[in-house]
């Protein structure tokens, strides 16, 4: 079995999907892995570094498609590169099937077995398959430093001769990996930190990293999905939210958004009145803006100043530190493969809850449930 890892064509990914220590670990199992030249260039991994760790460089992409039987990737590939696999290819990649229904008919007619690193059940015995969770925890960390680079403020207090400096004030909205890891670091760097989420289960967490959690009583008892999301609010209850949310926003010098619900748009917490209602100089860090923002005034891919607030709405925030996403993402993908290939071979077996989810077409067929129950 022939593996390729393509260079991704996306116009602001720098990751690659396996890592030459990665190739390592394929050839241990069996598969011929091939690389196209100058796909880790952006993430920092040479070519050489691949052929020494048992790899074959291959400069003509169509070359390399067509003799591959496995693709990784880190995004789904562009229509060319789909084009070019031949029908029985095993595609895995962050494939987005909920929001992608076009893609996952194409899939289907065109007979690829694509499995979809982010339809992974968040099982204990899946945590090493994790990608979303290990890139949400690298975009975390990166909004913490981009509003701590914008705010035009020390984040820890200061004292020094001419006065003592109070520390900053940080409000991070949602609680999961990407928020946990905002409030660790913005607590690093010395800021006093508040988080909300609607899950009261986290508070122990936001809590044991030092950070207030703000509490806004809610009538409903079910908040998180089963896959650990949170889950949609009723409209009295998002409405509650926004009050207490309101008079912390106002009071903060950065605001770091990161709720999203997977297969919908990402929940409005910030209204166009809470923004105006900031210091000036304050800064907003949207995560959520690849699913169009939590921030009502938010404008995805771009730095805006509303009335004085700098509001940023950063895309494929993981991508901005390359070296270390593609060495995450390589081993969760490399822990999937460990479950899917047998004998140097892949074997779907959909007993596994893992496969199964995973799993979005084989054979001309929609597999995987969670696809089919949020589609």
């Amino acid at each position: 079995m022939v593996v390729a890892i393509c260079k991704e064509s996306g116009k602001i990914e720098k990751r690659v999907a396996v890592t030459p220590e990665g190739v390592v670990k394929l050839t241990s199992m069996g598969l011929k892995v091939t690389v196209e030249a100058g796909a880790g260039l952006t993430s920092s991994y040479l070519d050489v570094s691949y052929q020494e760790a048992g790899a074959t460089i291959v400069s003509d992409r169509s070359t390399l498609l067509k003799q591959c039987d496995i693709l990784l990737a880190v995004q789904t590939p562009e229509q060319a590169v789909l084009d070019q696999l031949k029908p029985g290819t095993v595609l895995i990649a962050f494939l987005w099937p909920i929001q992608n229904g076009e893609l996952v008919e194409f899939l289907k007619e065109k007979n690829i077995s694509s499995l979809a690193m982010d339809t992974i059940p968040r099982i204990s015995r899946a945590q090493s398959m994790d990608a979303l969770s290990s890139m949400a925890n690298i975009a975390g960390y990166k909004a913490a430093l981009m509003g701590s680079n914008k705010l035009d403020k020390y984040l820890p207090m200061m004292m020094t001769a001419a006065g003592t400096i109070p520390p900053a004030k940080v409000l991070v909205l949602g609680a999961g990996v990407a928020g946990l890891q905002a409030i660790a670091t913005c607590k690093r760097l010395g800021a006093v930190v508040e988080a909300f989420d609607i899950r009261p289960a986290v508070k122990e967490q936001v809590e044991s990293l030092g950070a207030k959690f703000v509490d806004v009583p809610i009538e409903e008892d079910h908040t998180e999905s089963k896959g650990g999301y949170a889950k949609e609010l009723s409209d009295r209850n998002k409405e509650k939210q926004r009050e207490v949310i309101h008079q912390h926003v106002k009071k903060s010098d950065i605001v770091i958004t990161t709720a999203q619900i997977p297969g919908r748009p990402a929940p409005i917490l910030i209204t166009k009145e809470m923004v105006e209602d900031m210091n000036p100089g304050s800064v907003i860090v949207d995560i959520a803006a690849e699913q169009g923002g939590n921030c009502e005034v938010t404008q995805p891919g771009e730095e805006i100043v509303h009335q004085g607030v700098n509001v940023l709405g950063p895309l494929n925030i993981p991508s901005s530190l390359a070296f270390h996403a593609s060495k995450l993402y390589s081993k969760n993908i490399l822990s999937l493969m460990d479950l899917l290939i047998d004998k140097g071979e892949p074997l779907f077996n959909f007993d596994d809850e893992i496969i199964l989810n995973a799993t979005v077409t084989h054979k001309g067929d929609l597999i995987s449930p969670f696809v089919k129950d949020n589609s």
